[in-house]
């Protein structure tokens, strides 16, 4: 009999027979996408599942370590979807962890320490996590989440007393980390961020290709669970600027901060990168690549890899699990992808239009480029949602179908998951909505676009209370994000269905002062009547006639698409109080 020593996750269903009572299917299909979540995590933290008799889930991992980190990250993805079900339908797993050595039976593993993870599993409460004694002894100064003993406990069949834990794998409130105002507190995690990379060229048609370095290093670096990473809108407002790496650690609440370079010419690239602890000041590690020009996702994978081991060499990103990047061969198709994601990101009318003819050359070139879709379909969705659109309705279906293009030809990419969520809700399909939004963020757990996807999905089905708390931890991920209108703005409509109208009226009239749009009038007005001051809304309702929108009522449906038209209902209940009338 081969033996060895593994820690052991069990996790089973809390209250799994009442919910197979009260709806069969509903349940077994909550089992089943719960059960997805779990393999990614667990293969994501060096893991196996090797049973899953019933609603259980036994998994197995060399590392105690990546078996907590892997029952935290479990917990809190469930806890994400677990929000978007009503309270009688919600699936919570107990886990239970223990270490030590096992029997190999085939794929199989037997023996006490086995039985102990499940008898563990049992203490547990629904959504709980307990771990025994060696693990906690194995853990000791290597993680930081809260432990509690629960004593020595005397389990079924198990000759000798356990010593156990509780682990709280509760995530703190984004309220408390000073997004609402005042100086941003340090994450619990590495943080960091990465300060657009310089063009060296002396072309500035270079410049796109710069930035587009830089944003993929940032969405690698966020596919790390365990780091915490500004998102690129925030980190590109220091464009161009010379900068202070203590002042932007402070204004962006981050520990670390990457900056760097980039030179193309001809068919070779050179890339200078720099690690930064800002508090110090301290160089912690620093590159430069000279590559030929087709290795330019080698130096992106490389870079990233370096910086995760300079921070925290024991999750070092293993070899199999590098992001693949589909059709990339196609250097053309994939440059005028990288142009038009850049115009895209100048949020006018006419660079849209400028970057919708390259991202469609780019499609005409090479049809099987995920990211030509995938960008085509934001750039399409933004036109159509701000009212720039000739065309919104047929925009945000092309839109819609752009987005599932993307992921049928590349699935591993968060940012398609993400437009295929937003474009979902005006499309009509709101519950599609609210899984590619969590799939974005299961992808990318640092990814603040993500969050304001699933905010804006649990708006539109209903979920106000629920969706505050993405729409938040969105703002903290990307506190200079230029969108920030839009996070504001969502927030206060969300404060506006639960009848906060003070919140929401301060949460709208923050959007409608970065940016004025057509959702962010409609909020501020609709407050400002429900509120019995329809007199300051006279000046709004002329800039938004200013507008100039085709059809507004076209506009709303696009920009307002609820599940419910109750909830449509209580909005256009407020605009009339202020004597605006649709159409």
């Amino acid at each position: 009999m081969q033996r060895k020593l593994a820690v052991i996750l069990a996790a089973d269903a809390a209250s799994y027979s009442r919910l197979m009572a009260q709806d069969e299917e509903a349940t077994r299909a909550t089992l089943t996408a719960y059960r997805a979540t779990i393999g990614d995590i667990v293969a994501e933290h060096d893991g196996r599942i090797f049973g899953t008799a019933g609603d259980s889930v036994i998994c197995e991992f060399a590392s105690p370590v990546q078996a907590v980190r892997a029952a935290v990250a479990i917990q809190r993805a469930l806890n994400r979807r677990n929000a978007d079900l009503a309270e009688t339908r919600r699936m919570e797993f107990r886990i239970g962890l223990n270490l030590g050595d096992v029997m190999i039976e085939g794929e199989d593993l037997l023996g006490d320490a086995v039985n102990v993870a499940a008898r563990l599993q049992e203490v547990a409460a629904p959504a709980g996590i307990c771990i025994s004694g060696i693990v906690r002894q194995q853990i000791e100064g290597k993680l930081e989440f809260p432990l509690a003993p629960l004593g020595e406990r005397s389990l079924k069949n198990i000759p000798k007393p356990v010593p156990v834990y509780r682990v709280d794998w509760r995530t703190e409130d984004p309220a408390a980390s000073g997004v609402l105002g005042g100086q941003l507190t340090l994450p619990d995690k590495p943080s960091i961020a990465v300060l657009p990379f310089a063009n060296m060229s002396g072309d500035p048609e270079q410049e796109y290709f710069a930035d587009g370095i830089t944003e993929d290093i940032i969405t690698e670096l966020s596919r790390y669970r365990w780091f915490f990473v500004i998102a690129r809108n925030s980190t590109f407002t220091y464009k161009g600027r010379a900068v202070d790496i203590k002042q932007v650690a402070r204004e962006l609440g981050v520990r670390y901060v990457l900056e760097g370079s980039v030179r193309k010419a001809g068919n070779r690239i050179r890339v200078n990168a720099q690690l930064i602890e800002a508090e110090t000041g301290n160089h912690l590690w620093a590159e430069r690549y000279d590559r030929d020009f087709a290795d330019v996702f080698s130096i992106q994978d490389e870079l990233t890899q370096s910086v995760v081991g300079a921070i925290e060499p024991e999750i070092l990103q293993r070899e199999g699990r590098r992001v693949t990047h589909k059709s990339a061969d196609n250097l053309d198709a994939f440059d005028l992808v990288m142009r038009g994601q850049w115009h895209f990101y100048q949020f006018g009318v006419g660079e849209h239009q400028v970057g919708e003819a390259l991202l469609r050359r780019a499609i005409a070139l090479d049809p099987k480029l995920a990211r030509g879709h995938m960008m085509l379909a934001r750039l399409l969705f933004g036109r159509a949602h701000w009212g720039w659109a000739e065309r919104p309705a047929q925009d945000m279906e092309e839109s819609y179908q752009s987005g599932l293009r993307a992921i049928a030809l590349d699935d591993r990419d968060p940012y398609s998951h993400y437009i295929l969520s937003l474009a979902s809700v005006p499309t009509g399909h709101h519950r599609q909505a609210l899984a590619e939004a969590q799939r974005a963020v299961d992808m990318s757990p640092n990814f603040a676009l993500g969050y304001f996807a699933l905010g804006m999905a649990r708006i539109h089905v209903g979920l106000f209370e629920e969706a505050i708390d993405p729409l938040l931890r969105c703002q903290r991920l990307s506190p200079n994000d230029p969108l920030t209108f839009e996070f504001v703005n969502k927030i206060a409509l969300a404060h506006y269905h639960l009848g906060n109208y003070e919140e929401a009226l301060h949460h709208a009239q923050l959007g409608v002062a970065r940016r004025g749009v057509f959702g962010g009038f409609l909020t501020v007005l609709a407050c400002l009547g429900q509120l019995g001051r329809a007199d300051e809304a006279q000046p709004l309702i002329a800039e938004l006639q200013a507008l100039n929108l085709p059809d507004v009522e076209v506009q709303l449906r696009l920009t307002a698409p609820y599940a419910d038209p109750v909830h449509r209902a209580q909005l256009v209940e407020g605009l009339a109080k202020t004597g605006y009338q649709l159409g």
